[in-house]
């Protein structure tokens, strides 16, 4: 199960745009000390509703601010920072079209008015209309050159519409202008982000920090380059960082636990998805990691409740989906997760993984033909999916395709040689054939890889058996039984392997081991054991192979 730290970190960087944009309340008191110059006002009356006005802007009481402000336009019309102001409520209460007429009026009355260029570009930049955006903040800086909030927004604007070159530009002339502006190397470092440039991007936003100890935003995105780098600990270091300043922060919290997460940390993880979800109750995807982390620990009846949580608030979902229907796979409700994988399917066409469960729950229905066509289509989709490889050759094993199979097998050998699995698998279908060379070979080649693979060394016991090697049978089924001293078909291959070498003390205590763990045992061995201990004649009975991965 994965994450989408790279889609998030993107949309996280858009939405705070919008958050920077909100900054501009900062920017508009700043743009206000520059209206409060009445020299133009011929009416005290006019005076007086216009700084009535601007009392009311800043108080956020906008209404009676634009009733002001048109009341003091109707007295003197060609006042052009009464037109700004207006606008700068109306654009406040989210009217942006109304804003943008009022800018412009400001500027046919004053054309060389750079506030007014500045604050229109701001307000199309709201309406998603980047291209005027950057026009106006253009004729903001012909203006006035040294404006390094036309230059720094000019650069939201740029970084929108993906050209994070011209805005590394516009951000480095900002900071240029304004050494201490914070939020200029914040922005920047994130363009740098956006190109992959983690390195300069740490160092900017480590700059901003420099400049504002209090900027949790900046530790958040800091901590998610560190993670795109690998570097976890550091990670969790600045979104510690980014909660204690602002305890609220919800996204701080579902990374930290992503972080965790990959540490293994899977209690800490699930602390933090969960004050994420305290803190917003419809984080979907903090529900959906919270319930893969459940699933991590085998806590499966809460892994499919966050599950289900992540489905009912976002029912587009499609990897919350797919991700309750393997923990179905694995609790053996088949019904239920082909149910998912197909709804998964239905939002999202593309999602391999999806055919690749559902295949396996066909599978363990018996219905192969419907499980090679999933996983067919898992490869159509992605052409190295080794997993996909895997599960269609364990079918085609299944039918007794063992030529199929060992070619499925082959391939995922050969897209992922560190695979232990595959070989594992490839060796049984070769042991099927009574190719036990190539058994051999395939079960050794899974234990150089996985050294505590003890069905491997069972089965690999098995082939040695097959060849008359009983000594070498029996020293691996020891070593399986070392490995996981649950394994009964070690312990019951080993007794019959002892059966052949005419040790039946031995093999009855093998055999006696392997019930006491459930192993279901052949009835006609232990006919054939009860007469060879009494010293009759025997006949020869077949040994096991161990269960498939």
């Amino acid at each position: 199960m994965s994450s989408d730290i790279d889609k998030k970190k993107r949309s996280l960087i858009h939405s705070d745009k919008r958050e920077i944009i909100e900054y501009s309340s900062n920017l508009i008191r700043r743009g206000l000390e520059l209206v409060r110059d009445i020299n133009q006002i011929d009416s005290i009356d006019a005076v007086t509703y216009y700084n009535q006005g601007l009392v009311h802007l800043e108080q956020g009481q906008y209404d009676q601010a634009i009733s002001d402000y048109t009341k003091a336009i109707e007295i003197n019309p060609r006042y052009d920072k009464t037109y700004l102001s207006r606008g700068l409520a109306y654009k406040e209460k989210g009217q942006y079209e109304l804003a943008i007429s009022d800018f412009t009026k400001a500027i046919e009355i004053n054309p060389g008015y750079a506030e007014a260029y500045f604050f229109r570009g701001l307000a199309y930049g709201m309406k998603g209309q980047h291209d005027q955006e950057i026009s106006d903040y253009m004729r903001a800086l012909e203006r006035d050159p040294e404006y390094a909030e036309a230059y720094f927004f000019r650069g939201l604007a740029y970084k929108e519409k993906g050209q994070y070159e011209l805005a590394i530009s516009d951000f480095t002339k900002a900071i240029e202008i304004n050494p201490g502006y914070a939020e200029a190397y914040f922005v920047r470092g994130t363009a740098y982000g956006m190109k992959g440039q983690h390195d300069q991007e740490i160092s900017d936003l480590t700059k901003g920090i420099e400049i504002d100890p209090g900027y949790a935003e900046a530790y958040f995105f800091r901590g998610v380059t560190y993670e795109e780098k690998g570097q976890h600990d550091q990670a969790v270091s600045d979104y510690t960082k980014a909660v204690e300043i602002n305890p609220r922060y919800a996204d701080a919290y579902f990374y930290r636990g992503l972080a965790c997460y990959r540490k293994n940390q899977y209690d800490q993880a699930i602390s933090d998805f969960t004050k994420a979800i305290e803190i917003n109750p419809r984080y979907a995807k903090a529900y959906y990691n919270r319930g893969t982390t459940y699933y991590r620990k085998n806590q499966l009846k809460q892994a499919i409740s966050d599950l289900t949580r992540a489905i009912e608030i976002d029912p587009r979902f499609a990897e919350a989906y797919y991700n309750r229907g393997l923990i179905y796979l694995k609790k053996g409700q088949y019904d239920e997760s082909i149910s998912d994988c197909t709804k998964a399917l239905e939002i999202n066409p593309r999602l391999a993984e999806a055919y690749l469960n559902r295949g396996g729950a066909y599978g363990r229905k018996g219905q192969y033909d419907q499980a090679i066509s999933d996983y067919t289509k898992a490869l159509e989709i992605n052409p190295r999916y080794t997993d996909a490889y895997l599960g269609r050759g364990l079918v085609y094993e299944e039918k007794g395709q063992y030529e199929l199979a060992i070619l499925d097998f082959t391939k995922a050998i050969e897209i992922n040689p560190g695979y232990a699995e595959p070989y594992y698998n490839r060796g049984v279908t070769y042991g099927n054939k009574g190719q036990y060379d190539q058994a051999i070979s395939d079960y050794t080649k899974a234990i150089e890889i996985n050294p505590g693979y003890a069905e491997a060394y069972n089965n690999r016991g098995v082939a040695y058996c097959g060849r008359g090697q009983y000594v070498q049978a029996i020293s691996d089924f020891t070593k399986a039984i070392e490995i996981n001293p649950r394994c009964a078909e070690a312990y019951y291959n080993r007794g019959f392997t002892c059966y052949f070498k005419r040790e039946y003390e031995k093999s009855w205590s093998d055999v006696k081991k392997a019930q006491s763990l459930g192993h279901q045992i052949n009835l006609e061995f232990l006919d054939e054991l009860r007469k060879a201990s009494r010293g009759k004649k025997v006949k020869k009975v077949k040994a096991r192979k161990g269960r498939r991965t």
